[in-house]
């Protein structure tokens, strides 16, 4: 068997208040739009998450938050708590070095989709050089 070849990805967030997730990760969190789609009235906003995208369209009724998880790198997690904080964001988790090296933060967006914010220390193996 083949393996597949995947030329692009995203993860899709359907959320129960769309006015309101668009506002949370375009203003709070300062993600940047790739791409917007739709009519006027109900728009879907796919933003930029690094080497990734993040599609926040459609509304659901479902209870979301608990089965999916998105992993965001920064270069300053305290900075980011400090700003989150001040915004009004719930912080879940206190920024904390894991006992793999990186620091981690948790909050959640409005519907409680979690998000761990991550900062690779500069001592860190994922930013030396292992050869």
């Amino acid at each position: 068997m083949e393996n597949m070849e995947v030329s692009g990805s995203r993860l899709l967030l359907h959320p129960s208040e769309p006015e309101r997730s668009h506002g949370f990760y375009r203003d709070t969190l300062g993600l940047a739009i790739y791409r917007e789609f739709g009519s006027r009235e109900a728009p879907g906003l796919v933003f930029f998450l690094g080497n990734g995208f993040l599609e926040v369209s459609g509304r659901s009724t479902d209870p979301q938050g608990s089965a999916l998880a998105i992993w965001m790198q920064v270069r300053d997690v305290q900075l980011e708590h400090d700003r989150l904080l001040a915004a009004g964001v719930p912080v879940i988790r206190k920024p904390q070095q894991e006992p793999w090296g990186l620091v981690e933060m948790w909050i959640a967006d409005p519907d409680g989709v979690r998000i761990v914010l991550v900062e690779v220390p500069k001592d860190h193996p994922l930013r030396c050089d292992q050869r």
